[in-house]
């Protein structure tokens, strides 16, 4: 596929309890207690909505925005990305407060930053009890629904040597919350001289992300 073209998708993204105030699509990063460093590599966001931009239609509102677990405006953002090294602690109103975003609409994408993921899972059992997160096979729509990855999330960083796994938290059958775990593709989509990535692993990162992006707004 030509990067040069303007990809048609056609998207839609009901159920949020309040709208984004415009029609372009912005990212948040959520930001949570505990001590992680959810606020690393803040170009990340910023380059992959101005990639999704110059290549395909969606219009994009490319700034680092972030929002609190606990606050009311995380229901002003179709896509909340979270990230980091380190311990995650939801308080039992903001596992509450993200489970009314994630039922009502809302999408959460979470890229293990390495070491993550003990407190992920633990912190994500505190919104969804009754749900586990669940191994994506490698023919599910997110890996093939713009750009092709025949197996599943990029290895982007090498991290302990296991292969990159994708898992989904699904609501009412729609994919609510998707977990990369040791792929790390927004190291990727950060600033070239962030983590000195080749230009083609920084190109396979963002057009993951896109995919990622473009499957939140087509379910």
């Amino acid at each position: 596929m030509n990067l040069a073209t303007k990809i048609i998708i056609v998207f839609c993204f009901t159920g949020l309890l309040y709208p984004q105030s415009d029609e372009n699509f912005k990212i948040a990063r959520l930001k949570y207690n505990g001590g992680g460093d959810w606020y690393n590599d803040p170009s990340a966001e910023v380059n992959l909505l101005n990639y999704i931009q110059q290549n395909t239609n969606i219009q994009v509102d490319a700034r680092y925005q972030f929002v609190e677990v606990s606050s009311d405006e995380i229901f002003s953002y179709p896509f909340l990305f979270m990230t980091g090294h380190g311990n995650v602690v939801f308080a039992p109103d903001e596992a509450e407060r993200l489970r009314l975003y994630l039922e009502n609409g809302g999408f959460l994408f979470i890229d293990d930053d390495y070491g993550l993921d003990n407190a992920i899972r633990r912190e994500m059992k505190k919104v969804f009890p009754e749900k586990e997160f669940a191994e994506l096979p490698f023919d599910y729509g997110l890996y093939k629904v713009l750009y092709q990855f025949e197996f599943g999330p990029p290895k982007t960083h090498e991290h302990d040597k296991y292969p990159p796994k994708g898992f989904g938290i699904f609501v009412n059958k729609r994919l609510a919350v998707y977990y990369t775990y040791e792929s790390n593709p927004s190291d990727g989509w950060a600033d070239e001289r962030v983590h000195n990535d080749s230009p083609e692993k920084r190109e396979e990162a963002l057009k993951f992300g896109t995919n990622i992006v473009v499957w939140a707004l087509s379910q």
